[in-house]
């Protein structure tokens, strides 16, 4: 008796291409573009699927960090280097105080008793639903006229931790309260103490989550532009906010902008990958209670 191979319907497989291109397709002309001349893009014909790459937009986005002086360049702007700095330094920062703060108020919520604990653990949540455009009037005006902290590095760490800090909470609870209760009981037989326990017995044991949730909050902070064009400055804007900024009735180089897009991609990607091991576990772990 012959077993009758299954063929797969052609429609899928178009769908599929399709799907692919539609994926691929802006990653591909953004990487294009980048290694193009100001002539090369905007020449209409079909010979501008034929050019010579150059690195000169790479060159000119990187001019203040690079160890030579690019030849092209007349005068060096250090506003496209100096934003890649703030975005790492604003991203890096803001995870890592998430971080911090959002383990210990869930394990604050998972083990210990107190009046209003469900009532807290559901507040956290829908505080992640509010969208950031809510909050954009009432912090620009606080941060503004009340703190001064518009224009610092300090006011929008605080707003991105403030936005991300929920969602953390949220996320860790699920992991923590899958520890077992006997492991910490074993550490306090032992001698340890609550920070004691806390680090070496309960943060090992969630190192998934937390590198899950580290994901999350730095590409959040990364690609975020409303409240960053809001609060930050000429010296402190990150990339999304001076790429934006870059665009003007009289002159938009698409190249740099486009060699600053890809740029600004590279940092979540290396950040992805270091971390992938964890974030499939991770995930895996906080879909599946067992």
């Amino acid at each position: 008796m012959s077993v009758q191979k299954e063929t797969q319907n052609p429609a899928f497989y178009m769908l599929m291409v399709v799907l692919v291109v539609m994926s691929l397709g802006p990653i591909v002309l953004m990487l294009a573009t980048s290694f193009k001349t100001n002539v090369d893009v905007y020449d209409s014909t079909v010979s501008s699927f034929f050019f010579t790459p150059t690195l000169a937009n790479y060159e000119t986005v990187l001019c203040n960090v690079l160890w030579y002086e690019p030849t092209h360049v007349d005068y060096c702007d250090p506003t496209f280097g100096r934003s890649l700095g703030n975005s790492i330094f604003v991203a890096l920062v803001s995870t890592v105080l998430t971080l911090f703060m959002g383990c210990m108020a869930a394990y604050a919520l998972v083990r210990f008793r107190f009046m209003g604990r469900d009532t807290v653990s559901m507040t956290t949540l829908l505080m992640r639903m509010v969208p950031p455009a809510v909050l954009l009037v009432p912090v620009f005006g606080i941060w503004t006229f009340q703190y001064r902290l518009d224009g610092t590095f300090t006011g929008i760490i605080l707003v991105y931790t403030a936005m991300n800090l929920p969602f953390v909470i949220w996320i860790l609870q699920s992991f923590i309260v899958q520890v077992p209760i006997q492991l910490e009981e074993a550490a306090r037989m032992d001698g340890a103490n609550p920070i004691q326990i806390f680090l070496l017995v309960v943060l090992p044991i969630i190192k998934p989550g937390l590198a899950a949730a580290a994901i999350f909050t730095f590409r959040i902070a990364w690609n975020e532009f409303l409240l960053g064009n809001a609060l930050l400055d000429r010296n402190t804007r990150t990339v999304p906010v001076t790429i934006v900024n870059s665009i003007t009735e009289y002159d938009i180089n698409w190249g740099v902008i486009m060699a600053t897009g890809m740029l600004l991609a590279i940092p979540p990607i290396i950040f992805t990958f270091v971390a992938s091991r964890q974030i499939i576990t991770g995930m895996t772990a906080g879909a599946v209670k067992g």
